[in-house]
């Protein structure tokens, strides 16, 4: 008689606990991944619409009449292209090399993902889990070799650039497949400053829109003060931790794989992905862009969020319609657009000073550095492998050109005391590196030129 009554009570605890999962799956919504981050201010946001218009000028084939520019926008002086391509043979898509004098800066954009271009798919599906170790942790296989080609290639031009303008920050930016590529391709420059006529950190910026899960955790946090991450509401891409290659094999049934994700993300407890070295997570400091509500059939002004997130980063798909068209870069660029031109009307409104404006971008970069020494602590209490047992100076130092290969200064502990002009055994080190991971990943043809080993 008790067995009897003890499984319809079993079936009907099942069946509420699955309704429960349903119920707060159905709720969850965009928003609530950054609602207790702090918003972003214009300063903040001012190079992203720019960025997301180099990118796009990518995909234009005339540069004089361009498809996609909207009226008002940023305009792209084409004496100031240093280099464009859309030679469908390369390894990786095609990009811009462009100098912005108006902001003192040298640009370096990758186009997205194109379904017809078959070495997008090669660079894609080339990531087997937990391949590719880099930096005390673990990158996209495919995305780091076409990161370490492009600069392979590039290194001279940006570095007669950036000889010629030495004042100029470097920005890397891409969308969706390109965002991985230039956020790998920052990390190489932070890594390996020679490449570069020994660039420092500081003046080096990465905008990955619409990003890729492209490393683990710890790089993720570690390079969150020269990363950004432009994310839209609902966007799928960066949260979920399946494969690349899988996402776009399922393309066209790609609502049962986010559905199927949600189901298998709910079995597995946030420690345990804390502790995964291997699984992979949207790069650098998150910029979220909030534009609707729940319960809400219309938008609303958009808000842009801004947080340095490690515990649930990005962690739970958002069964939302909108969940593949705000991965578009144009919706990403128009929301931004408007999202700093209302922070701008607030502050003629206001009638705020210049000198006040400037005492609060300083006051707001150190906040954002705090933010990013905290992260790092907070990583390292998580015991997040490799992750946050640095601070956040000793890692602008030894991005800034230190070699960190010194004997003394690794008997001591210490840092390069003269990092902005690192030893000769250190620059040998850095070079040594670099060779090894070209040979890792590619092969000499005939003529002695790295090529995409197959």
């Amino acid at each position: 008689m008790s067995a009897a009554i003890g499984v319809p009570l079993l079936e009907a605890i099942y069946c509420l606990g699955c309704t429960r999962w349903a119920y707060k799956r159905c709720i969850y919504i965009g928003a609530d991944d950054s609602s207790s981050w702090t918003a972003a201010d214009a300063h903040e946001l001012e190079p992203i619409p720019r960025v997301c218009q180099l990118v796009l000028a990518v995909y234009e084939r005339d540069l004089q009449h361009p498809k996609w520019a909207p009226p008002g926008g940023y305009k792209i002086s084409l004496e100031n292209v240093v280099k464009k391509t859309s030679d469908l043979e390369r390894i990786v898509p095609p990009y811009l090399i462009y100098v912005d004098h108006e902001h003192r800066d040298i640009v370096l954009t990758i186009r997205g993902l194109n379904l017809r271009r078959e070495n997008d798919y090669l660079v894609l599906w080339d990531n087997k889990l937990g391949r590719q170790e880099f930096l005390d942790g673990y990158v996209h296989h495919g995305l780091l070799r076409a990161a370490v080609w492009l600069l392979y290639q590039e290194k001279e031009t940006l570095r007669n650039c950036i000889t010629k303008y030495p004042t100029y920050t470097l920005t890397f930016g891409g969308h969706s497949l390109g965002s991985g590529v230039a956020a790998l391709m920052a990390v190489l420059a932070i890594q390996f400053p020679f490449l570069l006529a020994d660039i420092p950190r500081k003046q080096i910026r990465c905008y990955a829109i619409a990003p890729a899960r492209c490393m683990s955790l710890n790089l993720a946090v570690k390079y969150a003060d020269v990363i950004n991450s432009i994310i839209l509401q609902d966007d799928f891409l960066p949260r979920t931790a399946t494969p690349l290659e899988d996402i776009f094999k399922s393309m066209f049934c790609l609502p049962c794989l986010l559905g199927y994700r949600c189901l298998k993300d709910t079995c597995i407890s946030e420690e345990k992905l804390l502790h995964d070295p291997r699984r992979l997570y949207a790069p650098g400091r998150m910029y979220h862009i909030v534009e609707r509500k729940f319960c809400s059939c219309w938008k609303h002004p958009p808000v842009v969020k801004s947080g340095i997130p490690v515990e649930g980063r990005f962690e739970h798909i958002v069964l939302s319609c909108n969940a593949i068209s705000d991965h578009s870069i144009l919706a990403i660029m128009e929301e931004s657009e408007k999202a700093l031109q209302m922070l701008r009307d607030k502050d003629t409104e206001t009638n705020t000073p210049p000198i006040q404006k400037m005492t609060r971008q300083q006051t707001r970069a150190k906040e954002q550095d705090e933010e990013h020494k905290a992260a790092l602590r907070r990583a390292a209490t998580l015991e997040v492998p490799s992750a946050g047992y640095e601070s956040a100076d000793e890692t602008q130092a030894n991005g800034n050109g230190d070699c960190g290969v010194c004997p003394d200064d690794e008997a001591a502990g210490e840092v390069c005391p003269q990092p902005e002009a690192p030893c000769e055994a250190g620059q040998l080190k850095l070079k040594i590196e670099w060779d090894e991971l070209l040979d890792k990943l590619f092969r000499k043809d005939d003529a002695g030129k790295f090529v995409w080993n197959k």
